[in-house]
């Protein structure tokens, strides 16, 4: 998988995409959705598609696709080969999510949670296999979230095709296997060849599989993080697992505003300045009342 474009920016998201046969534009499609890097709090998480024509289902299902956690890497690198020959009637795209992405995405000021950020990346590979002419008639999603609230709001989104929404979805429909499949080679891809712009040195280059409870990646966390400026691009600071590390040994950090605001309590606003001191404001009269010489009614 060619990942040059990733790999020249490893802070922005990148799209990758297959060649689309006149087949797949042609005749009605059934397209599957997967993630692969969900959990980890190292790397990016990847977004995949693979559509295929709806006659060729039972073919699909002679290719053995089974859900990637399932499958070693060779296998998996093997199976994504036999994709990649058979475009004629299979197609995939994947999208890569930078951990700089999701880390700005989680802790932005309008919350913006991992369920809502892998909705959003789904439904922009339909839309994106959907503007390059593939004949979608049916997707099938391995759910994030609750499986019918999720089902409910693609099918607002996407009427005229039948959507289905499943827990296990990676196991239970060969084109979500596949899918499943692209997106765990392009995230084993984008973490084995990851060149740290920070320039760090590791004393052990293998950081593990890079879920929290990982000894390796724990021990990368430590070795890795800087008491001032933090952890590498590499790192879901986000992830409560970096926070707690920050919290814990990062340098605290008193900003000058913190002790303007504490001298200046009391120090009158630039506005003050422009009112009359002799009178309170409290007591003006709003203009509405005073140009219509409107005034209190104590008793009838």
């Amino acid at each position: 998988m060619d990942q040059l474009q990733y790999e020249a920016n490893r802070s922005k998201n990148c799209l990758i995409e297959s060649s689309v046969s006149e087949r797949l534009q042609s005749e009605p499609c059934w397209l599957g959705v997967d993630e692969a890097g969900r959990g980890p709090v190292l790397g990016p998480m990847v977004y995949g598609i693979c559509f295929s024509p709806i006659a060729d289902k039972e073919k699909l299902t002679e290719l053995k696709f089974a859900d990637s956690k399932t499958l070693s890497e060779e296998q998996r690198e093997s199976l994504f080969s036999q994709i990649n020959e058979s475009l004629h009637m299979l197609g995939w795209m994947v999208e890569i999510l930078s951990p700089t992405y999701i880390s700005t995405s989680m802790l932005s000021r309008e919350k913006y949670n991992l369920n809502a950020l892998s909705h959003d990346c789904a439904i922009r590979l339909i839309k994106q296999a959907l503007n390059r002419g593939v004949n979608v008639s049916e997707v099938y999603v391995d759910t994030v979230g609750d499986a019918t609230k999720y089902q409910a709001k693609l099918q607002d989104i996407f009427p005229n095709i039948s959507i289905t929404v499943s827990k296990k979805a990676d196991s239970l429909f060969p084109i979500v296997s596949a899918a499943s499949i692209c997106a765990k080679v392009a995230r084993d891809q984008a973490v084995k060849n990851w060149k740290f712009q920070e320039n760090i040195s590791l004393k052990e280059p293998d950081y593990g599989s890079g879920y929290p409870g990982d000894p390796k990646t724990k021990k990368f966390l430590e070795e890795s993080f800087d008491k001032v400026f933090g952890f590498p691009s590499f790192v879901r600071y986000s992830w409560s697992t970096a926070s707690q590390i920050i919290d814990k040994k990062g340098v605290s950090v008193l900003w000058e505003d913190d002790d303007d605001e504490n001298e200046n309590k009391g120090t009158p606003t630039l506005t003050q300045f422009f009112n009359k001191k002799d009178i309170k404001p409290e007591l003006v009269r709003n203009r509405f009342f005073t140009q219509r010489q409107l005034h209190h009614v104590t008793s009838l």
